[in-house]
């Protein structure tokens, strides 16, 4: 008979040491809740005005699809969503500015690549926004496809995952180009509004937003071409994985309460639900919340100061707001789209 005893023990001797060794990683990584408390606000990195993403007013409050995810994270922590600093930050500065711990959080459409992750030492929580980039030319130039685009002059701002799209459609399709790079998107606008460029190309969802502040909006079209995936959402530095949960399941509250239907509106309602999902969701079942640091009730601070995904969408880009913007591949899995939370449970 084989003896099995030694390499057991030996095995069960590696198992406690690598729980333990886990344990003691996770509790030392465990460090920007802790400062973000004691600060008191959440300092969020944002674009330096996108409408829709993130843009402040003349009076300096800011509003947008990303900026309602700091909100949502400033909520879960503190019950106070208005306790964030707002960084503007160029497309250059941004990742820099995660690195060196100037910012907690990027909300900052910006797009979710590998090489980002391992070159800049950040973890891309969620995609808080599926988009692709398209190009926008005017009117009077009666091309309706990106493949007429031969010999333009393109705005593009460099530093961006834009300026790599943009060389190889056209390497691709054997266009001719030439490139006007501008280091950011109020230099890349100003020149295409000028007249200096044929083309302006970025995410669909800027074209549709930079479009609103051209002197003449209407004598501009976006193209139906669609050349790229731009899988936008936040991102926060590696090395904390309780900071990476929270940010990422803020989200996936918002995206979650959207399909259970409930709203800033009718929060209360679901707080008395009996059905399973509703309970986890709002925590009157289970310590989900406190599983990550939070509160029992963090998802419905969350929803009852920030709204639910719809709601958030809707007020910022969407069909009632100026930019218009049809949900797309940004309607939940059970509605056409591709949005989909993992479940609270």
């Amino acid at each position: 008979m084989l003896n099995f005893s030694l390499p057991l023990a030996r095995g069960a001797v590696a198992v406690v040491a690598t729980i333990v060794a886990f344990g003691t990683c996770t509790s030392a990584d465990a460090q920007m809740l802790k400062t973000v408390k004691d600060r008191g606000n959440l300092i969020c990195g944002v674009s330096t005005g996108l409408p829709g993403f993130s843009n402040a007013d003349d009076k300096g409050v800011w509003s947008g699809l990303d900026v309602d995810l700091c909100r949502a994270v400033a909520a879960a922590v503190f019950n106070d969503p208005t306790k964030v600093k707002y960084v503007p930050l160029n497309a250059e500065q941004r990742f820099k500015a995660l690195q060196s711990g100037e910012i907690d959080l990027l909300s900052r459409n910006s797009t979710w690549t590998m090489s980002r992750e391992a070159e800049f030492n950040l973890s891309f929580a969620a995609v808080n926004y599926y988009d692709g980039q398209g190009f926008m030319i005017r009117k009077s130039a009666g091309k309706d496809s990106a493949l007429a685009l031969d010999n333009s002059k393109v705005c593009v701002q460099s530093g961006t995952t834009t300026q790599l799209n943009l060389g190889d459609y056209f390497r691709a399709n054997n266009m001719k180009f030439q490139e006007m790079a501008f280091s950011n998107v109020a230099e890349t606008l100003k020149a295409y509004d000028s007249g200096a460029c044929d083309v302006f190309t970025s995410d669909v969802s800027q074209l549709y937003a930079e479009r609103l502040t051209l002197s003449t909006p209407n004598d501009h079209v976006i193209l139906p071409d669609v050349i790229s995936k731009e899988p936008l959402g936040p991102a926060v530095k590696q090395g904390d994985s309780q900071w990476l949960e929270i940010v990422k399941w803020s989200y996936f509250a918002m995206l979650n309460a959207e399909e259970l239907g409930i709203t800033s509106k009718n929060i209360d309602e679901a707080l008395k639900s009996q059905k399973p999902d509703v309970k986890r969701l709002v925590g009157s079942e289970g310590a989900y919340g406190e599983q990550i640091g939070l509160t029992k009730d963090w998802a419905v601070r969350i929803i009852r100061q920030v709204g639910n995904y719809a709601e958030s969408y809707e007020r910022n880009v969407g069909t009632g707001s100026k930019l218009g913007i049809p949900r797309g591949l940004n309607h939940l899995w059970n509605e056409g789209g591709i949005q989909y939370a993992p479940p609270i449970r």
